[in-house]
């Protein structure tokens, strides 16, 4: 029996590897990538099967570098996954909060966990992610470094806890996106992800917009990020309730499309509870 392949970016203990979990269960083979655009070559490349990347914080917002990867690969959205982020401050057993002098963890945690941090002078050193953070205070076994990641990475690593939940939400969660090479949907799919720009004219962005509000369609997030190639120009994210099968959607996505310089359909999948 081939065993599915499943990639994430990060090492074992990533929230990324958590979300893999949640969706797909224990069966599956986890495959860890150095960055996130590995896991976008990878599934390429077909070296696995799908790929789990966070997009949205709570907290902190979109995950940019993500939605770049969303129109720049050809991949779409299968599934999504909602984790609860809780970041510990952790060193190595036998260490305590006055030795610590430097923190590591990926941007996010620190901004996540900013009102912890801002009560002390430590200096902050931005890291590939949170377990791996965990992992190089680990490899390094030194009293004077910290790392912010979850529990599950302090249990991992061997790390002792030194303070815990120090993220400033504590209701933070963090959105993953399942992709795939093929665009897939069921009856059970109820989210449609879309890309899209528009001429760089008065009222172009309407014209697409009013496709939701004339076809009683709820958008439920828009996103922009800048078009690299041509100043002030944007691309556009778009989720929005729907199925594809359906006569309506069809032809909103249809009228769509053609009121746009570029339209890329980037999946349509059941949305996480």
């Amino acid at each position: 029996m081939t065993v599915l392949k499943v990639g994430f970016q990060g090492v074992k203990g990533a929230y990324s590897e958590e979300a893999l979990i949640q969706f797909f269960g224990d069966t599956v083979e986890p495959v860890t990538h150095k960055t996130f655009e590995d896991v976008c070559k990878a599934l390429e490349d077909d070296t696995i099967t799908y790929g789990v990347l966070p997009i949205e914080n709570s907290s902190t917002g979109a995950i940019t570098d993500v939605y770049d990867l969303l129109n720049k690969y050809d991949c779409y959205i299968v599934g999504e996954s909602r984790v609860k982020v809780n970041h510990h401050l952790m060193g190595i057993p036998g260490s305590t909060i006055e030795d610590i002098k430097d923190v590591y963890s990926h941007p996010q945690g620190f901004e996540q966990s900013k009102d912890y941090l801002s009560g002390y002078n430590w200096k902050l050193i931005p890291y590939y992610n949170t377990a791996k953070s965990a992992e190089y205070v680990m490899n390094q076994n030194k009293k004077q470094i910290a790392a912010i990641a979850s529990k599950k990475a302090a249990q991992i690593y061997g790390l002792h806890i030194l303070a815990n939940q120090i993220n400033s939400n504590h209701q933070n969660t963090t959105r993953f996106v399942i992709l795939g090479k093929n665009l897939t949907s069921d009856n059970t799919c109820n989210k449609i992800s879309v890309v899209l720009s528009t001429p760089h004219k008065a009222g172009a962005l309407y014209h697409v917009l009013k496709h939701f509000a004339e076809n009683d369609i709820n958008m439920l997030k828009i996103e922009s990020r800048p078009v690299g190639h041509t100043p002030w120009e944007y691309y556009f994210y778009i989720d929005f309730e729907g199925n594809m099968n359906d006569t309506i959607i069809k032809d909103a996505l249809a009228h769509m499309s053609k009121d746009c310089h570029h339209f890329k359909l980037l999946g349509n999948y059941k949305k996480s509870n």
